[in-house]
C-alpha cells in the first residue's frame, strides 16, 4: 500500500502542512546543537537575501551546499522539532518552492547528522509528507496542533524553544517566520469559533474536547 500523503504536485499560493520522521523511528535531535543547526539551515534558506550575510554557523562545523534563497516563494507559518520528526506549516507562492527547500532541507541536515554522529545511510524515512489545509479551520488548527506538540513533548531539550510557538507570543522575533497570517484571526475575530478566546495563547492552551475532536480529524497517520 503506497505512504499516505506523499504529494508529487503543490499548488501556488497554497497553504501545506509538511512532515517528516527518522527511519524506523529513530531521534533526529539528539541535542540542543542539532536543533539549532537545522534551524540554521532554515534561516539560511528563507531570510531575505540582506540578511544572509549576517547568519553565522552554530559552534560546529557544518556542510553546507551554495546557500539556496526561497525568500518570497515560501512563507513558514509555523514549526516544531520533535525528537523524532519534524513539523513545518508553509504557504508556497511558487509551484516548486516546497521540493526545493525539503530537498536541500534534508540533504543539508542529513549531511550534517552522519558526519558528527559518524554514521551512514538514511536517516529521514522515504519522502517527507505533505497534506494540502483546504479550509482557514483546518489553517487554525493545524498551527494549535504543532504548537501542543511542542508544549507537550517530555524530553531533556526543551522542544518549544525549538518551536515558532514563542514568535507567535511575541518573545522572538525573526523575518524568516510569519506568524502575522495566523494571528491575524484573533483580532477582531468575526469567527463564531474564536470569540471565547481572548489570545492565541489562550486558543492554544484552553485545551478542550470540542479542540481534540477538531485536532483527532487531522491525524494524519500513526507517523509519530
Amino acid at each position: 500500500m503506497p505512504a499516505k500523503n506523499i504529494v508529487k504536485t503543490y499548488l501556488e499560493n497554497g497553504y501545506y502542512h509538511l512532515y517528516n520522521r527518522g527511519v524506523e523511528k529513530r531521534k533526529i535531535f539528539l541535542d540542543d546543537q542539532d536543533c539549532k543547526v537545522f534551524l540554521h539551515y532554515l534561516k539560511m534558506y528563507l531570510s531575505p537575501p540582506a540578511e544572509l550575510k549576517e547568519l553565522e554557523q552554530p559552534g560546529t562545523r557544518i556542510n553546507r551546499f551554495i546557500p539556496l534563497n526561497l525568500s518570497g516563494e515560501l512563507d513558514l507559518l509555523s514549526f516544531a522539532l520533535m525528537p523524532n520528526h519534524v513539523h513545518l506549516q508553509v504557504k508556497q507562492h511558487t509551484k516548486d518552492a516546497i521540493t526545493k527547500l525539503m530537498r536541500r532541507l534534508s540533504t543539508s541536515y542529513v549531511m550534517y547528522f552522519n558526519k558528527k554522529y559518524q554514521r551512514v545511510g538514511a536517516l529521514f524515512q522515504n519522502n517527507y509528507k505533505g497534506v494540502l489545509i483546504e479550509n482557514e479551520a483546518f489553517l487554525l488548527h493545524l498551527s494549535r496542533y504543532i504548537h501542543l506538540n511542542a508544549l507537550k513533548t517530555q524530553s531533556s531539550i526543551n522542544f518549544v524553544d525549538f518551536s515558532s510557538y514563542p514568535y507567535y507570543l511575541g518573545l522572538k522575533h525573526a523575518s524568516w517566520i510569519k506568524p502575522e497570517e495566523i494571528l491575524g484571526y484573533f483580532k477582531n475575530s468575526q469567527r463564531q469559533d474564536l470569540k471565547d478566546f481572548l489570545s492565541y495563547q489562550g486558543f492554544i492552551e484552553d485545551y478542550s474536547e470540542d479542540a481534540r475532536e477538531i485536532l483527532e480529524s487531522l491525524t494524519l497517520e500513526d507517523d509519530f
